[in-house]
């Protein structure tokens, strides 16, 4: 036998050895267990979170033009309540 063989054969022991061993099973009882665990959980994929994110980026927008509409109509209809209050004020000064 040359080295080469001799340590392929070596390798496919110890890989033999190792996947039998109670080290293995550990590791899969852990990776299930942790699967479990995650699954439980209402958890999200990057992408669907990376959606959200921007949808909430564009409501954002959209209420802050919104908020400054409002304040614009309401100052318009604020202005407008005045200048007919002291408009009125003024014919019945003059009645």
């Amino acid at each position: 036998m040359n080295a080469k063989q001799i340590l392929d054969e070596l390798g496919q022991k110890i890989s033999q050895t190792v996947a039998n061993s109670p080290v293995k099973d550990i590791e899969k009882n852990a990776k299930a267990m942790f699967s479990g665990a995650l699954n439980k959980m209402d958890l999200v994929t990057r992408e669907e979170f990376d959606v959200q994110q921007q949808v909430l980026v564009k409501t954002r927008m959209k209420l802050n033009e919104l908020e400054e509409r409002f304040a614009a109509l309401e100052a318009r209809l604020n202005g407008e309540t005045e200048s007919t209050n002291s408009d009125n004020s003024e014919q019945e000064q003059v009645e």
